[in-house]
């Protein structure tokens, strides 16, 4: 089994159709010390490939706006986090092309990136915080990057 870039969870080489049977495999998928994904059950360990994360983040609801505003996070497989300290934000910038690549602590080390669609929509809440650009949520600053020329 294999999890492609997209999230588009593959069971020998065919797309898995069926998001509640993604879903159910997502709710035992295990992330190791090594950096090793595990489908595990009571029964059995299965090993699966994971080509960059886990999950993508498909959906942001937002409420309230600056430092007060909660930001939710929806993932493909239906889970919904805040943005806080416990699901943080971390964004990696590609060392050839300098695009950012943001992704968001879902539970236990397993992360979802953000669809690029949603990543926008995040930078559109997005404050400067002296040379930082980021957002707030429940309290928590999380950066997205330094702040570039003069904000309006």
């Amino acid at each position: 089994m294999r999890i492609d870039r997209n999230g588009t969870w593959y069971c020998r080489g065919s797309p898995i159709g069926r998001l509640a049977l993604v879903k159910l495999f997502s709710s035992v998928l295990r992330r190791d010390a090594d950096g090793i994904y595990w489908l595990t059950t009571p029964v059995e360990n299965g090993r699966i490939a994971v080509e960059d994360a886990p999950f993508m983040g498909v959906e942001l609801i937002v409420e309230g706006a600056g430092r007060n505003q909660i930001i939710r996070l929806r993932t493909n497989v239906d889970d919904v986090v805040t943005l806080d300290a416990e699901h943080g934000l971390r964004v990696v910038h590609d060392p050839l092309s300098g695009e950012p690549r943001p992704y968001v602590n879902i539970r236990n080390g397993l992360e979802a990136r953000l669809a690029r669609a949603v990543y926008y929509h995040l930078v559109e809440l997005g404050a400067g915080a002296g040379a930082t650009f980021g957002v707030w949520s429940a309290g928590s600053f999380f950066t997205l990057g330094p702040v570039i020329g003069e904000t309006i």
